[in-house]
C-alpha cells in the first residue's frame, strides 16, 4: 500500500447570509494550494440544492504533502477568517481508495 495518494472531502457551511463571504475566503485558497508540492487535486464544490454547502475534494501525493498543506499560511490565514462565516466548524475527512 506505499504510494497511495491521500483523498480528503472537506464540508464547510455558511451562515445563510454569509454565503458569499465565505465563497470569497474559500476562493483565496484554490491557486496557492494548487502549486503547493504534492497537490494533485483540489477542488471546490457548492451544492446545487443548498447554496450554504461547500465542499473541497482534495488528492495529496502523500500524508507528508497533506500535513504541509494543513501547515501553510495560506490555510492558516484562511482558517482564520472563518470565524462568524460559518455554521459549524469544518468537518474534513481523510479517505484512502479501497478499489
Amino acid at each position: 500500500m506505499t504510494n497511495q495518494t491521500i483523498r480528503v472531502v472537506a464540508r464547510v457551511i455558511a451562515l445563510p447570509e454569509k454565503v458569499e463571504e465565505l465563497k470569497a475566503v474559500l476562493l483565496e485558497l484554490i491557486e496557492p494550494t494548487r502549486q503547493e508540492a504534492g497537490a494533485i487535486k483540489y477542488e471546490l464544490l457548492q451544492n446545487q440544492s443548498d447554496p450554504t454547502d461547500f465542499t473541497f475534494v482534495e488528492e495529496w501525493a502523500s500524508s507528508e504533502a497533506l500535513n504541509a498543506h494543513i501547515q501553510s499560511p495560506h490555510l492558516q490565514a484562511g482558517v482564520a477568517k472563518l470565524e462568524g462565516l460559518v455554521a459549524a466548524a469544518p468537518d474534513i475527512r481523510r479517505y484512502n481508495v479501497v478499489v
